[in-house]
């Protein structure tokens, strides 16, 4: 029997998250909660509905959801403003009202698929690959939540000759890290925090693992790129980045490049999708952007004082 995994999106022709063009393969579920996350939808390892009530056009002019429902429609609420769901936990997430809904009120979030389906996408764009230096990127959600799955997938790509990345912000087992590292030709992992009781109060864990892997990353001379995102109020400051760097001059072998990514809020419609509210605040917003690119190259240039390679963004080469 094939395994199967639950993939929430398939990107092609990506170029942010990894060398040359690439297909970037995003797993559901994610161990953690980081409250700036524009990804709700990738939380949950599990298929959930998302409901955008403005699409619906109601039960009486189509109602095509409840027919399809296995249980009559009960996590189903018509309201005037259109369908709305009562709880994914009455929900069979059997995905079949979304499949049934004609004007999108309703989206699956999460496919299940196998290791073969996944190939067929990622073998679609090979000419890309190979006029660019490109290949598959694995995302989350998190990877290691899905990391049988994930490994089986790997393993495809390199029977193919297809070069591989991962993104992973690393808080698993050791044991489960090291069957990758043979799969893999570049790791994107991040730190949010020095402080661990900060990390855990804006992302829902602690770092004492995640950097106790990223320490053992290093040792195995694989390459890898940090990335840090530029939180304002949460680590955008000199201590923080400071303490990331001397951090980072400790490991045994240093990262290919340090990016600092800007804080943008996005995602709020997603949350809105689930019933969730936005973790960070709906009166949470973005610096203007003079601000914070201003920020993003103050703190780059700290580490730059380090001797360290940081850049602003994600938009810079990366080579194999």
């Amino acid at each position: 029997m094939s395994t199967t995994g639950i993939v929430f999106n398939i990107q092609h022709m990506t170029v942010h998250d990894g060398p040359g063009i690439r297909t970037e393969v995003f797993l559901k579920g994610c161990p953690m909660r980081c409250r700036w996350c524009s990804n709700p939808e990738s939380l949950d390892p599990k298929r959930e509905l998302g409901i955008y009530p403005s699409k619906c056009i109601g039960k009486d002019k189509c109602g095509l959801c409840l027919k399809a429902c296995p249980k009559g429609g009960s996590p189903l609420i018509f309201t005037e403003d259109g369908v709305i769901i009562g709880s994914n936990e009455q929900c069979l997430r059997c995905m079949s009202c979304a499949s049934a809904c004609l004007t999108h009120a309703i989206k699956a979030w999460g496919d299940v698929m196998t290791v073969e389906q996944v190939m067929k996408e990622i073998m679609d764009d090979r000419v890309y690959y190979e006029s660019s230096g490109g290949g598959m990127t694995l995302n989350g959600g998190e990877v290691m939540v899905q990391w049988e799955f994930a490994l089986e997938l790997l393993a495809a790509c390199k029977k193919e000759g297809i070069s591989t990345c991962v993104e992973s912000a690393l808080l698993c087992s050791r044991e489960i890290l090291e069957k990758f590292i043979p799969l893999t030709d570049i790791f994107y992992t991040d730190i949010k925090n020095m402080d661990s009781a900060a990390h855990s109060y804006w992302s829902g864990a602690g770092n004492e693992q995640i950097l106790d892997n990223i320490r053992y990353l290093s040792s195995t001379g694989i390459s890898f790129v940090l990335r840090i995102p530029v939180v304002p109020q949460v680590n955008n400051t000199e201590e923080n980045i400071r303490k990331t760097a001397e951090f980072i001059l400790e490991l045994e072998n240093p990262p290919v490049q340090v990016q600092l990514l800007p804080y943008k809020k996005m995602g709020t419609e997603k949350y809105a999708s689930l019933g969730r509210p936005y973790p960070m605040g709906e009166d949470y917003n973005m610096l203007p952007r003079q601000e914070w690119e201003a920020n993003l190259k103050e703190l780059a240039d700290i580490m730059r004082g380090y001797g360290l390679p940081a850049v602003e963004g994600s938009n810079h080469i990366i080579r194999r």
